[in-house]
């Protein structure tokens, strides 16, 4: 971007000698030099407003490219919170069930039958993993969604 405002102010200062010559050179001066230069002006003036074109092009690329990744950002935060409250709802079950084995050890010690206490451990236990094992999905396919952002700004 600095380059092209370089090229900007050097050619604006071009077009300001250019006139300045050619307002010097009055009724009098060379007929052929004098096209020669009003044709000069016309090529810098067309090449300024390429660069103008190019510049305006450039920053509207610029701002489409940072209102997606504003969007993208917004997305991701949202499927952050959302996984927080799954692993925070994770860790009140896991909380319950270490309670409902305590109370099972307990159950256990005057009497009940073993296998019973098995079964419905063994159910707890099931439906913990299923529990994790889609967090575990989820978190992945939110590390699989910033890796390209990462990335992308690792290399800018």
């Amino acid at each position: 971007m600095t380059e092209i405002a370089e090229l900007e102010r050097r050619i604006t200062a071009a077009l300001d000698r250019i006139g300045t010559g050619l307002d010097g050179m009055g009724g009098d001066g060379d007929d052929v030099a004098l096209q020669e230069l009003r044709d000069a002006l016309d090529a810098e003036k067309t090449v300024n407003a390429q660069l103008d074109e190019r510049v305006k092009t450039l920053h509207e690329q610029h701002d489409t490219r940072v209102r997606e990744l504003e969007a993208d950002v917004a997305k991701l935060k949202t499927s952050a919170l959302e996984a927080n409250g799954q692993v925070q709802s994770m860790r009140r079950a896991n909380q319950h069930l270490q309670a409902t084995l305590q109370n099972l050890r307990e159950a256990a010690a005057t009497g009940v039958e073993p296998h019973l206490i098995n079964q419905a451990m063994m159910s707890e236990l099931e439906g913990l993993r299923s529990v994790r094992d889609a967090d575990r999905s989820e978190l992945d396919d939110i590390l699989g969604a910033l890796q390209p952002l990462l990335k992308e700004a690792q290399d800018a």
